[in-house]
């Protein structure tokens, strides 16, 4: 191979990476049409460690769950003096009802319930659609 076609192989191989970095970053990302928060509050006496534990665990979900398109999470903000109902909040966002419905069903979510609600006191769940 000449240096001549050696530099037009290397132009070509540069152009194609950078067409493909393009294509990565302007690529349409799953679009998310609904909703679904999940709150929860924790028994008295509940640890830290086991609610950070609770916290990394409900977050790894959105790895093993391909159904889940967005998550976030966080403890509650009480307003003022007021008690929150609640300790933290997970936020999580699909493409269809049926995505929330294999999520719900997954056994990577049920296997997470069955080791996290000993400590739940209470749970509360909505499901929405996401108005854009």
């Amino acid at each position: 191979m000449n240096a001549k076609t050696k530099g037009y192989t290397l132009i070509i191989v540069l152009l194609c990476a950078f067409a493909l970095t393009i294509y990565g970053a302007y690529s349409p990302a799953r679009k998310a049409n609904k909703q679904q928060i999940v709150c929860i509050k924790f028994k008295n006496g509940v640890e830290s460690k086991a609610v950070e534990h609770h916290m990394y665990g409900f977050a790894t979900l959105k790895h093993e769950i391909p159904q889940i398109v967005g998550y976030t999470s966080g403890r509650t903000i009480s307003p003022g003096q007021a008690i929150s109902d609640y300790d933290v909040v997970h936020y999580l966002t699909f493409q269809s009802e049926e995505d929330i419905k294999a999520f719900e069903n997954s056994d990577a979510y049920k296997e997470f319930v069955a080791t996290n609600k000993g400590i739940w006191e209470k749970t509360l769940i909505v499901n929405a659609d996401i108005r854009h």
